[in-house]
């Protein structure tokens, strides 16, 4: 979703980034730190190449990145209470029941040891193990667009047990170790409290689990998630592999659906449904959902779908589809508003940052819904 200089100088993108400069208003006590937060936020989504402190200063007509980085450490604001703004203002803009939460994480690469969480680890920006951070996202996405509603950094369990290298990186003591899959539970938590309107909770293979699936089950909560190939199901009183049941199934279990447009059209697959024999709630069912590639059959990939009875199989292939939207937005983000140009090292910096950047992206979110929106109803009165 790259947004055309036209679009930028448009009323759409004026009223969006005015929004979202009235949405910190408030979370300032201060005169000063407030101004800097709003300034930042310009920067990030002014046009320098990349939004590290010296660029940023020096976009903000300051001689030095001093100012730029007492905001993200030292300066009194909450990041959560901003995230809980952010939240609000894409629901305000983007909501819609049959909208879906996605959850991914991202790499972020660095050097040295000594920023939070920072570690050998695997990185999916790389495709590799690389010395990087990783943050946990969860976006949402609805016909509207796909912005994020949270963020967390995930804390390797070598960090988790290090008393002297988290003091050293301000990492609070109540931050314990804690899986993707459960820091996925903990934002998606906190968007059921707030009542995000979501049909829909969709992510890769990392938060396929047993673990997660139970929890959304509990919460009556549509998912559909991807599984391993070696992912185990009890049928016909036996355990097998999600591979071997997706290798197993007839030829006219196929049919050909999109799963949605891509950047270069639809994204055809072909797609069999299965129904598993677990148990579930009065009205509700559980199904394996298995993609394969059109034009090479022997790539395969299979999704735990849990839904109320009489879903069709065409709903569950377009809430899977939502999925890839969380990987176009994160790389928006970071070719946009600098999400990984950050400089800081502490635990409060990665947050701070992080979240103001989430705010700016969806400000761009926003100013092209708006101008869609608009596009729209100026065609409907062409025609009448």
């Amino acid at each position: 979703m790259a947004v055309a200089i036209e679009e930028r100088v448009g009323a759409a993108w004026l009223a969006a980034t005015e929004d979202v400069h009235r949405v910190l208003w408030p979370r300032f006590a201060r005169a000063e730190p407030r101004r800097r937060a709003q300034a930042y936020l310009r920067g990030l989504l002014g046009d320098a190449e990349r939004k590290n402190g010296w660029q940023l200063a020096e976009q903000l007509g300051e001689r030095t990145p001093d100012g730029v980085q007492r905001l993200l450490s030292a300066a009194r604001w909450a990041a959560d209470a901003v995230r809980d703004d952010l939240r609000a203002y894409v629901v305000g803009r983007l909501g819609d029941p049959a909208g879906a939460l996605i959850v991914d994480e991202t790499g972020f690469l660095k050097q040295g040891v000594t920023s939070a969480g920072v570690a050998r680890q695997y990185s999916g920006t790389a495709g590799r193990t690389e010395n990087c951070q990783v943050g946990v996202f969860l976006a949402y996405a609805t016909e509207a667009g796909c912005a994020f509603l949270d963020r967390a950094l995930y804390l390797p369990e070598e960090w988790a047990a290090d008393h002297e290298r988290r003091r050293a990186a301000g990492i609070p003591d109540a931050v314990a170790f804690a899986t993707k899959p459960e820091l996925a539970r903990q934002m998606l938590a906190r968007a059921f409290a707030a009542g995000v309107p979501a049909a829909w909770v969709v992510g890769d293979t990392v938060y396929g689990g047993d673990e997660l699936r139970r929890w959304l089950e509990g919460q009556g909560q549509r998912y559909a998630l991807a599984v391993a190939c070696a992912h185990g199901l009890w049928t016909a009183g036996e355990q097998v592999t999600a591979q071997v049941l997706a290798e197993a199934l007839p030829p006219d279990a196929w049919a050909r659906v999109s799963a949605g447009a891509g950047s270069q059209g639809p994204r055809w697959y072909d797609w069999a449904c299965l129904a598993l024999p677990y148990e579930a709630p009065a009205g509700w069912a559980h199904w394996l959902l298995v993609r394969r590639s059109v034009s090479r059959p022997a790539e395969r990939a299979s999704y735990r779908v849990y839904a109320p009875v009489g879903t069709p199989p065409t709903a569950m292939v377009r809430a899977v589809g939502r999925r890839w939207q969380i990987e176009t937005a994160l790389a928006e983000a970071k070719g946009l508003v600098g999400l990984a140009d950050y400089e800081v090292r502490r635990w409060v910096g990665w947050y701070r940052h992080i979240t103001l950047c989430l705010l700016a992206h969806a400000a761009l979110v926003a100013a092209r819904a708006a101008a869609h929106a608009g596009d729209a109803e100026k065609g409907a009165r062409s025609s009448r």
